[in-house]
């Protein structure tokens, strides 16, 4: 069988580098050989791909840096949520300032207890004169008939209690308006007049009608010997509002009554009051054999209700409820010059937790009457005081 030999391929050459300082013409060039360099192609991989178009091994795929495809990055929670909580404080501190000045241009501060003269000394704890008065001012004719306030001008004190806010809970003492009392020397709060004291006594309400609240917070001072830090009124109109701005206050009420002097008219068991209900029902006395002491029982618990109701977060944390509420009453409240938005919050939160915990609710302790006047127990009002000031539990009972 003849030998046939098979001739070896040829080596495979190397493409040609056109000599230094020529161009290279690829119409030189083999049909077969692409050269790619009128493609922007660079034959090698890695980071000389990238310097060429990204195209690093001529097979029409993006490898990125050092030949690896790199996706669209995921989010960065953290930073994300980081960022949303950052504004939400923001928002929230902004609408908390401009709350603070817009709820504390409506306090209406009147009272200058600096105008008060010979004052007992400071005890521990804070001490409010909250003071319910028949004022009917901005009311109209319609708002007294439905009201059943009358259409007596000035004002006169309606209700007084003194609420103590101290370590060992909350004290609400009320003041029966036909408490008999002395009126002391006092410098006069519109003239400027001293006035020496004589002895005289006088119902409580009168020293208000007389001289305004400066003239009854040193009434109350120098007949109790507490020193008071803050005084803070309501009238007729702005608490029937404020009720109604809360949508109604739940009482339980243990039996009927009526009242035509007040308009109330009241079954027993447990109902949501209106502003007009809430206020008839506070000034209810003569359905109680016209005992002011009654009446002084009803209106701390309906306080301490009204308190109760208010102070929630379904109210503070709702602006829908939180505005109007406090606009509704700011609005009506006077109060001392010194008074701040904080110290009026401490006081509603003391108030609303007199009926619990460690709150205590009373009467000033009565010894007895003359000429129609109720008259304190001297020496347990002595003792009330003294705890009051040392910020002690109250030991002393009234009626």
């Amino acid at each position: 069988m003849p030998h046939i030999q098979r001739r070896r391929p040829a080596p495979p050459q190397a493409p040609q580098v056109p000599p230094q300082g020529q161009g290279y013409d690829d119409r030189h060039a083999s049909p077969a050989y692409d050269s790619d360099y009128n493609t922007g192609q660079v034959y090698g991989g890695g980071n000389a791909g990238a310097r060429g178009g990204g195209r690093g091994r001529g097979d029409g795929r993006d490898y990125g840096d050092g030949g690896y495809v790199q996706g669209p990055s995921a989010p960065d929670w953290p930073r994300r949520i980081k960022r949303s909580a950052l504004t939400l404080v923001v928002v929230v501190l902004a609408v908390s300032i401009s709350t603070y000045f817009w709820a504390d241009s409506k306090l209406k501060r009147e009272v200058d207890l600096a105008k008060v003269i010979e004052r007992p000394s400071e005890g521990d704890g804070t001490n409010y004169l909250i003071v319910g008065s028949d004022s009917r001012e901005g009311m109209t004719a319609e708002d007294r008939k439905k009201l059943h306030t009358g259409s007596a001008e000035g004002k006169r004190t309606d209700s007084m209690m003194i609420l103590h806010d101290g370590s060992n809970g909350p004290t609400l003492v009320s003041l029966p308006r036909d408490s008999n009392v002395e009126i002391p020397s006092f410098v006069g709060s519109e003239s400027g007049k001293s006035f020496k004291g004589t002895g005289r006594t006088v119902k409580l309400n009168a020293a208000y009608a007389e001289d305004g609240p400066e003239l009854l917070v040193r009434t109350v001072e120098f007949n109790t010997g507490l020193r008071i830090d803050h005084y803070v009124e309501i009238g007729f109109g702005g608490f029937a509002q404020i009720v109604d701005a809360i949508g109604g206050v739940e009482m339980d009420i243990p039996k009927a009554f009526k009242d035509k002097k007040s308009g109330a008219d009241f079954q027993a068991g447990k109902q949501t009051l209106n502003g007009e209900q809430s206020l008839a029902f506070v000034r209810t006395r003569y359905a109680f054999a016209g005992s002011d002491l009654d009446r002084t029982k009803n209106q701390q618990k309906f306080l301490a209700a009204l308190a109760g109701q208010t102070a929630t977060p379904s109210t503070i944390l709702n602006p829908f409820r939180l505005y109007p509420t406090m606009g509704a009453g700011l609005d009506t409240l006077i109060v001392d010059k010194d008074m701040s938005l904080w110290s009026l919050s401490q006081m509603f939160f003391a108030m609303k937790g007199v009926t619990g915990g460690d709150g205590t609710s009373m009467n000033i302790p009565i010894s007895g009457s003359v000429g129609g006047n109720l008259v304190w127990d001297k020496e347990k009002v002595k003792q009330l005081v003294r705890e009051l000031n040392n910020d002690e539990k109250v030991t002393v009972t009234g009626d």
